[in-house]
């Protein structure tokens, strides 16, 4: 909860518990609680910005004004009797004002943690046409394929430059998001009030240039920036990062025009025999490893001349490393295994039925380093990713975080301290999955792109007790 969301239950708890606490009627100064407590709301308004999950606490706010003004008008200070019911009736009203209290606290508006590296962090979305690849899901099929990037880089932000909201369009990506959790489709608008520690626009940073390139691949029903705690880590590090939105895979896409793409279930058909669904998820991944392409092919191009003045001249080319969750995993292990500008790859959660035969065959010859949640391989995902691995580099490592599910390697665990029973996440902390998510990627990354040397993943750390070495 935010400072003054925490504030104002207290306030209103006090005045309503008063009596019960201190077994004397209200004083005049405790009337005048209510009064201040409505001052709290009005600020909270303004700075904070109000949210459905806070209504409760402002009409209890409104009603425990008016007893308040009520009370300073006949001030009694005598002793209070107590009386069974008044006694029960009080305590049934705290007991109104912590429920009230309890719900932003379940839903609280979530807090990307800042990034530690030496670079401040800029953001910008564009939108990218690849004329030569069709479109192949819903009724744009046929159409040259468009999809969204955003793009996180080591920046130094004017002071005019805006915080970067963690949502963009959150009237439709939230209720996308809601409806994809079986929540209420109202159930995550407060998103439009979660920012970043990134600057929308910021100019580049060119005392680090070039950068090393690194391109995320988002999990199916995700969206570009589901990862923003560690691709703002990265940038703060050094390096530029590009997280793709491949459009009809993600949850929801909106493009500048105000188009909007939904998530095509055919793309990924349930309820089919199991080889159509296994073609269906290699076609899918084919698919998004051609975005990834035309993503770089882009960036090459932009640093020759970005005519928007901004990439120019700042990015290498020769440092290519990609990433991603799950199907976006499987689509980081296809990159590499089939474009040599590939140089280094992160695999979160990687759900291996979309990797091809040819690639389970001969496996990748990049560096990799395979991060797994404890709770989600499945027995099928872990016999495909040991044929992989057979003919993969043999320096590769695989590594599990205990107590973590799918879900931990994204920003979703903040929505609310129920996600361990919304299914978004195992029983770790969660701003502690992503510190161990965050210093696993810099130290490979690190090694493999920028040749820094790193005893990390040489085995398991004293500093890092959760995380499991399986290879």
């Amino acid at each position: 909860m935010r400072s003054l969301e925490i504030v104002l239950p207290i306030l209103i708890g006090g005045y309503v518990l008063w009596p019960v606490v201190a077994g004397r009627r209200r004083p005049p100064w405790v009337n005048a609680v209510p009064l201040l407590a409505v001052g709290v709301l009005l600020l909270h308004l303004l700075l904070e910005g109000g949210r459905w999950q806070m209504i409760p606490l402002h009409l209890l706010a409104g009603v425990t004004a008016v007893a308040g003004a009520w009370g300073l008008g006949r001030p009694r200070t005598e002793e209070f009797r107590r009386r069974s019911w008044q006694g029960a009736g009080l305590m049934g009203t705290a007991v109104v004002v912590a429920a009230a209290a309890a719900l932003p606290g379940l839903l609280p508006v979530p807090d990307v943690p800042p990034p530690t590296g030496p670079y401040a962090v800029g953001t910008v979305t564009l939108v990218l046409v690849d004329d030569t690849r069709a479109e192949i899901y819903a009724d744009t099929a046929g159409g040259p394929r468009r999809f969204l990037i955003q793009v996180w880089y080591p920046a130094l932000p004017e002071r005019s430059d805006q915080p970067a909201p963690w949502m963009e369009n959150v009237g439709i990506v939230a209720p996308a998001i809601a409806e994809w959790l079986s929540l209420p489709s109202f159930f995550l608008d407060h998103l439009e009030l979660a920012h970043t520690s990134s600057y929308l626009e910021a100019p580049v940073d060119p005392a680090g240039a070039p950068y090393p390139l690194l391109i995320f691949s988002h999990g199916w029903g995700g969206f570009r920036a589901q990862n923003t705690f560690q691709m703002q880590e990265l940038a703060s590090h050094g390096y530029v990062v590009v997280g793709m939105e491949h459009t009809y895979g993600a949850v929801v896409t909106v493009f500048p025009d105000g188009s909007v793409a939904d998530n095509d279930p055919a793309a990924l058909p349930e309820d089919v025999p199991d080889a159509e669904y296994d073609a269906a998820a290699r076609r899918l991944v084919q698919q998004w490893i051609g975005d990834m392409a035309f993503a770089l092919d882009k960036l090459e191009a932009w640093n020759r001349m970005d005519p928007a003045g901004r990439f120019t001249g700042v990015l290498d080319g020769t440092r290519v490393g990609v990433l991603g969750h799950s199907t976006g995993g499987a689509a980081a292990v296809e990159f590499c295994a089939t474009n040599v500008r590939c140089g280094a790859g992160l695999g979160m959660d990687v759900w291996m039925t979309p990797v091809s035969e040819a690639t389970l065959e001969g496996g990748v010859a990049q560096p990799f380093l395979f991060l797994f949640s404890e709770q989600w391989p499945t027995a099928k995902n872990q016999a495909l990713f040991e044929r992989l691995r057979q003919g993969s580099n043999p320096a590769d490592r695989t590594l599990t975080i205990l107590g973590t599910d799918h879900y931990d390697f994204s920003d979703l665990p903040a929505l609310s301290p129920l996600a361990p029973q919304l299914g978004l996440k195992g029983p770790i902390p969660g701003r502690r999955v992503q510190q161990i998510i965050n210093a696993y990627s810099l130290a490979f990354f690190g090694q493999a792109l920028k040749g820094e040397p790193t005893l990390l993943l040489a085995g398991p750390s004293p500093a890092y007790p959760e995380v499991r070495f399986d290879g």
